[in-house]
């Protein structure tokens, strides 16, 4: 997998708008969960995540079901901000970024993850691992994936900035 040298610039007003009220909608039902020691820089795997149970196991943005992994991989990403409404920001990716992890999520056929490994480890602020793996646990189940061709695995990137909040990258495309 190749590392992200560049971040693209947001589609604009509008798309952030729309991607902060799905946000917004569930901001009063987020749960602290804790995410582990700071700085740990994550173990490279984690297997049977918690789920919040103030969350719908079928998330709002996945009912429809998607018709391929480009649509999937869109509403994981707006399920990621839907689930953590106080570690997302929906403004401009600031320049230069504090750290981009990126994590490979592997998935059961019911949307839930099965493996989190970590793809890309940031040189710099490696607690973001961590906040990124809880974000994900946090946001999961993502919806059902029998109808996609195998492997059920995708890459998520996190946009960290320096408040250590995260923007998933294709919310900002």
């Amino acid at each position: 997998m190749h590392c992200i040298d560049t971040v693209p610039r947001g589609r604009g007003l509008g798309a952030a708008l729309a991607a902060l009220a799905a946000a917004l909608l569930v901001a009063g039902c987020g749960t602290s969960v804790p995410l582990g020691r700071p700085g740990s820089g994550g173990g490279g795997i984690v297997t049977a995540p918690t789920r919040s149970p103030e969350l719908s196991s079928q998330p709002a943005v996945a009912r429809k079901q998607a018709r391929d992994w480009a649509e999937y991989k869109l509403h994981a990403a707006q399920r990621l901000a839907e689930a953590n409404p106080d570690l997302v920001y929906m403004t401009e990716v600031q320049q230069p970024l504090l750290a981009i992890p990126v994590l490979e999520i592997e998935l059961n056929a019911d949307g839930s993850v099965r493996h989190i490994k970590v793809a890309r480890r940031p040189g710099q602020a490696v607690d973001t691992i961590d906040i990124a793996i809880a974000a994900v646990q946090r946001a999961a189940p993502f919806g059902d994936v029998r109808h996609l061709p195998k492997p059920w695995v995708y890459s998520e990137v996190f946009l960290f900035n320096d408040a250590r909040k995260f923007k998933p990258r294709l919310l900002d495309e």
